[in-house]
């Protein structure tokens, strides 16, 4: 026993051995019980060890989903190009008519035929673009391609029979064999 007032007690008779064991314990508990209660000791370095941890996965998770778009927009441009040349129509040797349009604030040519030139102002053919070149493919095709990126299609427009009564112009056509 280390406590001298309890000694003094014992030998003066006053307690007994059980009662100053149970004193003991019953001490030993509440200082148990007080050590329980208070905050634990903060540990700064398990915090930031945590923190650390915490922004390595919120950076891990933010590559993830960068990674998954990156194959998500690879997937939709080899679909996208699957459909163009599956669906493209083809030009040969007769295709000798110039047919000027803009992309990109630049002009560009591609070589059609009479017809192919017909269709593409009436809005029935379109043209997509697929690794740096241009490819005449149907008005279906091309509002399939649209739907999936729409700077993938350069010319595709809807033939609008609505005209304007207003327009001081709409009397007189733009003629067909005009080129730029």
């Amino acid at each position: 026993m280390n406590n001298p007032f309890q000694e003094q007690l014992l030998k003066a008779g006053l307690v007994s051995k059980q009662q100053v064991q149970k004193a003991n314990t019953d001490k030993n508990k509440k200082k148990k019980q007080q050590r329980n209660k208070k905050d634990k000791p903060v540990d700064e370095a398990a915090i930031k060890a945590k923190q650390i941890a915490d922004a390595k996965t919120q950076r891990d998770r933010e590559l993830n989903q960068k990674k998954q778009a990156q194959v998500k927009a690879k997937a939709l441009s080899a679909e996208i190009n699957q459909l163009i040349l599956d669906n493209l129509i083809k030009r040969d040797e007769t295709c000798e008519i110039v047919y000027n349009f803009e992309h990109d604030k630049k002009v560009k040519r591609i070589y059609v035929n009479e017809e192919m030139k017909q269709q593409i102002i009436k809005g029935k053919l379109g043209l997509a673009r697929i690794d740096g070149r241009y490819e005449l493919v149907s008005a279906s095709v091309a509002e399939k391609i649209k739907q999936r990126n729409e700077r993938r299609v350069v010319i595709f427009t809807m033939d609008d029979e609505t005209k304007d009564e207003n327009d001081p112009y709409a009397d007189f056509e733009i003629p067909d064999d005009l080129t730029w």
